[in-house]
């Protein structure tokens, strides 16, 4: 049975096309697999991976300022989901495809979906932010395992999903509108980054998280911070000197304080243009990854952690298990 998931997000769209049922790809643990309140425990044998890819597509651009989906970055991003659909049917799997952020807050969000749907004959899941928060919990700890009492975060281009657990099972969670896009549109860095704007940048984002993150996310005692999504795994990557992307040896990397801050160092000295040819920084997120990183310090700065674990499943692999839990 071969199954293909597409994560639409407000600034990266990603496939995902497996074989189930063949071999397991990654480091999973099946007793982590199911990792929310669901009643169901089915669990299925996890894949072979045919395909794994992203683009970025930038569908909130402006849409923080407008309130709607732009018409040039709605055609971007219908002609990869449309790209996507094909190339996993021509594999012969069944496709799922599910919207995000930018799709559910955008006052045309409704109609992208329906617009999209009609295009590709693929029915477009538009999930709340605690639908989104549960898959990217499965996708997480599928990857590394439940790891006793963790809080997993997921810095998105239109919100941040925080999501505490205990053992896999999900017990908080909440999404912020605290994404990078709108982030870098208010604090665009297309040279160097001076010392005091991106002070500014962080100072805002760590007074968000005071004000908006739940008092039972920011006081928990957890054994481990899980960072997914392309922020973290854009850091992991640099931190670990790749000038090629190795998913097997970004999944588990720990970054530091201290490194984080050093990448802060070394991506302010750049200019956007320098930042987008970086090995394993894709150019479209070269404007992103100092917003991303400001999310990232800050987040460690409000629960007091010196360290976080990336986790290079997130909420594509989330997506994948319940579709493949779904059919077993």
């Amino acid at each position: 049975m071969r199954l293909a998931t597409v994560d639409l997000g407000t600034n990266t769209v990603r496939l995902l096309v497996v074989e189930a049922g063949a071999r397991r790809h990654g480091p999973a643990d099946p007793s982590a697999l199911a990792a929310s309140r669901d009643t169901s425990r089915v669990l299925p044998d996890a894949w072979r991976t045919l395909a794994a890819e992203q683009r970025v597509t930038r569908l909130g651009e402006g849409l923080a300022a407008s309130g709607r989906l732009g018409e040039a970055a709605m055609a971007r991003t219908a002609a990869t989901v449309t790209d996507y659909v094909a190339r996993a049917r021509a594999a012969g799997a069944a496709v799922r495809v599910v919207a995000t952020s930018a799709v559910r807050e955008a006052a045309n969000g409704g109609a992208f979906a329906r617009a999209l749907q009609a295009a590709t004959g693929v029915a477009v899941e538009v999930v709340s932010g605690e639908d989104e928060a549960r898959l990217t919990l499965r996708g997480a700890t599928a990857g590394l395992g439940p790891g006793g009492t963790i809080l997993v975060f997921d810095i998105g281009g239109g919100s941040t999903e925080y999501i505490l657990a205990r053992e896999g099972y999900l017990l908080a969670a909440v999404s912020l509108r605290l994404g990078v896009v709108p982030l870098a549109e208010r604090y665009p860095f297309p040279d160097r980054v001076p010392p005091e704007r991106y002070a500014a940048l962080r100072g805002e984002v760590a007074a968000r998280l005071e004000r908006e993150l739940p008092a039972a996310l920011r006081a928990a005692r957890v054994e481990a911070l899980i960072g997914t999504a392309g922020t973290v795994t854009t850091l992991a990557a640099l931190d670990l000197g790749l000038t090629a992307y190795d998913a097997a040896r970004v999944q588990g990397h720990t970054l530091t304080r201290a490194a984080v801050a050093r990448l802060r160092e070394r991506l302010a000295g750049l200019t956007v243009a320098e930042r987008a040819a970086l090995p394993c920084l894709e150019p479209g997120r070269a404007d992103l990854i100092v917003p991303g990183t400001a999310i990232v310090e800050a987040t460690l700065d409000v629960l007091a952690l010196d360290a976080l674990r990336v986790s290079d499943w997130g909420l594509r692999e989330g997506m994948m298990l319940e579709a493949l839990e779904k059919r077993a």
